[in-house]
Formats: structure tokens, sequence, C-alpha cells
């Protein structure tokens, strides 16, 4: 079977890390995630976001085009935890948008995501997580991650916002988009069937369906 690239996006809490594994453990794929441990800005970061938001946004650009060329060029199909797109058009964005990012610097920052993204591989498939704010507030809160403690319901909704309108233009490849609050993929193998099912429709050309 010819290698497949798919990429998983979605809100902070829509389950990315959760059906990334469960998918690479049925499919038999490699799995990427987001560099968190050995990420060097983020504890700074969340001590002084307006210092350290550049930093910590080249860092990951440079992360994820890395894992992206890496997987792009396996002889195995890969699912990644969150796309390199979504750096720049939801998160950069954000931080302009708040503020905690200068006009020269997101520029600039752009341009260099615009160089790099231009020449990566496409990926076979975006895999878009979706589930509504009051949902992914509970599952933040229920995780208890300490870095993940500031995070409000507008700013949920402000990533809301962003992610519809990106992929109202995105034509990268074909996007499959899963409501993740109708589908319990990490405690029922049944939910989970349906999305591999809906997967592999997908990379195979057949209609998908998707849930409203």
């Amino acid at each position: 079977m010819t290698p497949r690239l798919v990429l998983v996006a979605g809100n902070i809490g829509a389950g990315k890390t959760s059906i990334t594994e469960r998918l690479g453990e049925r499919l038999g794929w490699q799995t990427g995630y987001e560099s968190v441990a050995d990420n060097p800005y983020l504890a700074d970061f969340y001590a002084d976001m307006s210092k350290w938001a550049f930093h910590l946004q080249i860092f990951f650009l440079g992360h994820r085009a890395q894992q992206h060329i890496e997987m792009a060029q396996s002889h195995r199909s890969a699912i990644l935890d969150r796309s390199i797109y979504e750096d720049a058009h939801i998160f950069a964005r954000a931080l302009y948008h708040l503020g905690s990012v200068r006009e020269r610097d997101y520029l600039a920052y752009r341009r260099v995501f615009d160089l790099i993204v231009d020449n990566l591989p496409r990926p076979d498939l975006l895999l878009y997580l979706k589930a509504p704010v009051p949902v992914l507030m509970e599952r933040i809160r229920r995780r208890g991650r300490a870095i993940e403690s500031g995070i409000t319901e507008e700013y949920l909704s402000l990533l809301d916002s962003f992610y519809e309108e990106w992929l109202a233009s995105f034509d990268i490849c074909p996007v499959l988009t899963i409501r993740s609050d109708d589908l319990d993929f990490v405690h029922k193998p049944q939910h989970l069937e349906i999305v591999v099912q809906r997967i592999q429709d997908k990379l195979s050309g057949r209609e998908e369906l998707v849930f409203e």
C-alpha cells in the first residue's frame, strides 16, 4: 500500500493526541506528536508571553517542518498530532491578534512560514476534530495540566473562529471533519472503527460522512 501522511487538526482539547495514538495502534502507522517536554521555550513563554511568543513560534515551525518532512519521506504511513499549517493560521495569528506578537515579527514569521510550507510534501488527508467550546473547557479542566490553567472560553472561541476561516479556504489536501464530542473513540472500539472507516473511505476517494 502507498504510504499515507495524515495530519490531525483541531482546537485545544478536541482529542488530537488520543485519536493519533489509537489510529497509530489500530492501523500500524507511525505517529508524531507536538514537542512539549523538550521544548526550550515553553516555560518561558507561559511566564512572559509577549517576550517569548515569537521565539516559541519559530521553534514550533522548525520542529513541525522537520517532522512533516521525515514522516512524508518514510516508507510507512504516518499520522501527526497537529499540523504545521495551524501554527501560522491559528496560533501565531491568535498571538498577533491578542498583542503578544508585534506586527513586524508576525510578518517576518509569516514570510518564513510561507517559504517553508510551499516546499513541503502535500499530506494525503487533514483530519479535523471539532467540539463545542464548553466540551473543550471541560476536557481541559479534567486533564488538569498546569500550563493550560489560564485557557478561557473566550480564547477557545477565538481559535474556533480562526479554524473555521482557515478551513473554508484550505485546499492543500482533502479534509475529513469529525465531531469528537459525538464519538468516544477512547473507550468505545466501535467508535474508533467508524473513524477508521471514514479515513479509509476518504483516502480511497469514496464519499465520507461528516459528523455534524
